[in-house]
């Protein structure tokens, strides 16, 4: 591979790994601090639905400005605010210091998220997308491997605040990589030419191509389904793990980095394996419901760990259908803004699991939640099978009729 490349995947890989040690660290010390699984999911709600929101604006600035430019602020601005939130909490105290950060880290992770959506396309122009989304996948999850055990290390020498510090670092190395990469490649990213006027017009265009392409809907209606079990399941986890089975932190940690083990086995397969885009979807999704349905009845940490893993194992390779028919259908200059929208519509399911976890745990059960969850996720999916077979149908019709 060349060097330009190896240099983008290394900061990708090291964005992730910094990021994955945020989204570690805050729902575990939460729940080490309060013992309860209902703030933990509170807390998880919290720091992911800033990052959800950000999705469609951040779609917008990518169409609008340089790519590679904004993937720079979003570094820069991340290193920043570690650094100020320690200084914070070292003046003040208390863990809602890390909340907030993860929060806001969050917003800047979605730009960056955005800007390499953008960027892949044109960048590696000459390697099938799958492909490309595959390699991609695989520097994403080396960071999921890395980041549980290295948050979980770092958290048996130092308190919180320090493990940010060093999050920082990564975060810098992350942009640095990215100087290497356009020293090494020399590409200029221009922005494709959009109209300068009322940011509210990009907004109707994505709509517009979601609101006629049926395609789109039914991904749309699918990753909602997905995005439940994933948010419930991140959500829920720490508390499962710690306190349903009582395991430590480290079995926690060793368990986020084999569900990223299994991922990567994954990726790899879907890197060197030609697979139907249909095939990917299918299997992926009843897998993913499947890994719901086994949390939430495991009488056990083993069947707990076994329903895990098909989650977190097969979301990216639903992950990779997915954004394999987005780049298939959305036109090139229209690409941020409309993948932020659908981004958004996404993974709003993500912080509303982590609610319904926080308003739901203390009542009924974190396991009948997780069950609640996977019902609905099974009832979305047939919900989007049908409406393809109905819109495609339809669209024959007319056709004939024509």
């Amino acid at each position: 591979m060349r060097k330009d490349y190896i240099a983008f995947f290394v900061s990708l890989f090291l964005s992730r790994l910094a990021d994955q040690i945020l989204l570690f660290i805050v729902p575990l010390v939460v729940f080490q601090a309060t013992q309860s699984a209902a703030w933990a999911g509170l807390a998880f709600f919290v720091e992911s639905l800033p990052r959800f929101l950000a999705f469609p604006f951040c779609g917008v600035l990518c169409d609008r400005f340089s790519p590679v430019r904004i993937l720079h602020i979003s570094q820069i601005y991340r290193v920043l605010l570690c650094v100020l939130a320690v200084i914070l909490s070292l003046l003040f105290g208390g863990i809602a210091w890390l909340v907030v950060l993860s929060a806001l880290c969050g917003i800047l992770t979605t730009q960056g998220v955005m800007a390499r959506e953008v960027l892949m396309p044109r960048v590696f122009h000459h390697y099938s997308y799958t492909k490309t989304l595959s390699y991609s996948q695989i520097a994403d999850q080396s960071g999921l491997v890395l980041g549980p055990l290295v948050a979980a290390l770092m958290l048996e020498v130092w308190a919180w605040h320090w493990v940010v510090l060093c999050v920082a670092g990564v975060f810098l190395l992350a942009d640095a990589s990215m100087l290497i990469w356009q020293r090494l490649s020399q590409i200029d990213i221009a922005p494709f030419d959009q109209d300068q006027g009322a940011w509210l017009q990009p907004f109707r265009v994505a709509v517009g191509h979601i609101r006629t392409t049926a395609q789109l809907r039914k991904i749309i209606t699918l990753a909602v389904g997905v995005n439940l079990i994933v948010g419930v399941t991140a959500a829920t986890s720490a508390a499962m793990v710690i306190g349903s089975f009582s395991a430590d932190k480290d079995s926690y940690a060793w368990l986020q980095a084999a569900g990223a083990v299994a991922t990567i086995a994954i990726l790899v397969l879907l890197a060197r394996v030609v697979i139907p885009l249909k095939v990917l979807g299918g299997v992926s999704y009843v897998l993913i419901a499947a890994g719901g349905f086994i949390c939430a009845m495991a009488p056990n940490l083993a069947g707990y760990v076994s329903g895990f893993l098909l989650i977190v194992g097969f979301d990216k390779m639903f992950n990779v259908y997915m954004r394999s028919i987005r780049q298939r259908v959305i036109p090139p200059q229209d690409f941020g803004k409309t993948v932020g929208v659908i981004t958004l519509l996404n993974n709003l399911s993500q912080p509303a699991a982590g609610l319904l976890v926080a308003l739901l745990a203390a009542p009924v059960g974190t396991q009948k939640v997780i069950l609640i969850l996977a019902i609905l996720s099974t009832v979305l999916g047939a919900t989007a099978h049908w409406w393809l077979a109905h819109a495609t149908q339809c669209a024959s019709e007319q056709r004939t009729y024509r």
